[in-house]
């Protein structure tokens, strides 16, 4: 269960929390779903940085709830959805379906990334 210690903030209607654990992206998934949230999906700009000042206060790389489908260079949202909002680095994504989950770094923009590397685990509920 996650432990909280006023690591939380809302930004419209949802809430953003993180264990400030640093694990896979299948665990980080899992945690949340045992929470009763999902891994954090930046929707747009201002939910973007919400979860940008969880990864600044950790100084660490978190995953967001993003991964490649069928078709590679093409992400969607965990759910299925098309992303509506995206913040890829200058050059990303750039795994070529090699690299199917996608973190964020500290300065708020994205990166495709293997899914077995261990990044900040950030649940929104």
């Amino acid at each position: 269960v996650l432990a909280l210690n006023g690591k939380i903030r809302e930004v419209g209607d949802k809430i953003l929390a993180s264990n400030g654990k640093e694990v896979d992206f299948a665990s980080a998934l899992e945690s949340c779903e045992e929470a009763g949230g999902t891994l954090a999906t930046p929707m747009n700009e201002e939910e973007n940085n919400a979860i940008l000042g969880i990864v600044k206060q950790y100084n660490r790389y978190a995953y967001l709830g993003i991964k490649e489908g069928e078709n590679s260079g093409q992400f969607k949202y965990i759910n299925g959805a098309p992303l509506n909002y995206t913040k890829w680095h200058q050059y990303e994504p750039n795994g070529k379906g090699t690299e199917k989950c996608v973190e964020m770094y500290t300065d708020g923009s994205w990166n495709d990334k293997k899914c077995d590397l261990y990044c900040l685990t950030i649940c929104e509920f």
